[in-house]
């Protein structure tokens, strides 16, 4: 189906998108995918996303509102309705995520426009992968005391230090990072560039998590050379622009592509019932038990609110600030997946500790997988007491925290 530039009005978009979509859905992989893009590390499950992303872009669900000289599609005000339509039509999810969600409206917003001409096209079609180098060993929710340093030399930095809990960094071509030009002045001293990864002297080594998964990554940069060309804003405007990125990170950026997994919150309910009916204990389902449907309605009921709010999110006149619900759908979001799994886990019981690959265990093991997986989630982007904080701080004018 060839796009057509010509829709009247976003019903008649949303109509396309989901033919669209009903029509390419990709076939499953031979080896299931991971829960979520930032497992990924077969080379068939790369090629796969890839390919299905780079299909999605070409179809106008990615970038779907930016300028056609950015690599963009120029329409207005339709991007909305393609990540939602994306986001419905339950397919895989774009394995270039930290490049759409956090890289291009990064780069939109302080880039230079040789920066955007030359990196937003390869980033909406997963030509080149990115990862992010923020975090390091001693400089995790405390940022501005990182201690990775960029040195100047003539038209070139040289970089050194290390950077950790880096997603995708094993398949990325360039990264996203924030290193120290200034030690004497603490967030002043922060600048922003991009490295490639093929540059001599970064190396990166896979951080095994109890899953058994390998999707985070340490990044060591020894006398990395970049160009002063792929510094992203002034030097020294490193925590502006990092900010604007964690902004982008935490959802309250318009998007150009919907970025999370295909699995929605509800989606999640809705397979907990169905556990609950299928789970028996003394003769009866888990579902006849009061108590267990009690705990799911109320958990229905908050995912519903949670639908709703994202819905408010997308209108400025009825979000509240720039900031407030989508951070708040971050931290709520992130802690009703968790509580999900926690109810799935407690209607297994003692079966609940058979893992994926075990023959007997329910659904592969999915739930124990996904539980664990969920500390990712309060934890990347700003743990939920950091994002407490700033809901408190920014949003509610609350007196900061010492």
């Amino acid at each position: 189906m060839a796009l057509d530039r010509s829709f009247k009005d976003q019903v008649e978009f949303a109509a396309y998108c989901r033919e669209w979509l009903a029509k390419n859905r990709p076939e499953p992989t031979r080896i299931p995918l991971p829960q979520a893009a930032y497992e990924v590390t077969l080379p068939e499950h790369r090629e796969y996303l890839e390919d299905w992303q780079n299909k999605c872009y070409k179809a106008g669900l990615i970038a779907t509102d930016l300028p056609v000289e950015y690599g963009g599609h120029g329409f207005e005000g339709f991007q909305q309705v393609a990540t939602s339509e994306v986001q419905k039509a339950n397919v895989p999810y774009f394995i270039n995520w930290i490049g759409l969600g956090m890289a291009a409206p990064t780069l939109l917003t302080h880039g230079t426009e040789s920066q955007k001409r030359n990196f937003l096209p390869t980033i909406f079609s997963a030509k080149d992968i990115w990862c992010q180098g923020f975090s390091e060993p001693g400089a995790g929710s405390d940022l501005a005391s990182l201690q990775a340093k960029a040195e100047r030399k003539g038209d070139s930095w040289i970089v050194n230090g290390s950077k950790v809990w880096n997603s995708l960094g094993a398949l990325a071509s360039w990264m996203l990072l924030l290193v120290r030009t200034d030690r004497n002045d603490k967030y002043g001293g922060l600048t922003y560039f991009v490295c490639a990864m093929d540059s001599p002297g970064v190396s990166v080594k896979p951080i095994h998590k109890m899953t058994g998964e390998s999707g985070f990554n340490e990044v060591h940069l020894e006398d990395v050379v970049i160009p002063d060309d792929q510094r992203v804003d002034e030097v020294g405007a490193g925590w502006k622009v990092a900010m604007s990125t964690l902004t982008s990170e935490r959802g309250a950026a318009t998007g150009v592509g919907a970025v999370a997994s295909s699995d929605s919150p509800m989606s999640h309910v809705e397979r907990l019932v169905d556990l609950a009916k299928s789970t028996t204990r003394n003769g009866l389902s888990s579902w006849d038990d009061p108590a267990v449907r009690d705990r799911i309605t109320r958990l229905y009921v908050r995912v519903s609110a949670l639908v709703e709010n994202g819905k408010r999110a997308q209108s400025k006149h009825l979000s509240g600030s720039a900031m407030r619900l989508p951070l708040q759908f971050k931290l709520v979001h992130s802690e009703i997946l968790q509580e999900i799994h926690q109810v799935a886990l407690s209607i297994l019981g003692p079966s609940s500790s058979l893992y994926v690959g075990d023959a007997d265990a329910v659904e592969e093991g999915k739930w124990a997988l996904g539980y664990m997986n969920t500390y990712t989630n309060t934890i990347s982007g700003g743990s939920s007491e950091i994002q407490r904080n700033i809901l408190g701080e920014r949003v509610l004018g609350l007196p900061k925290t010492k």
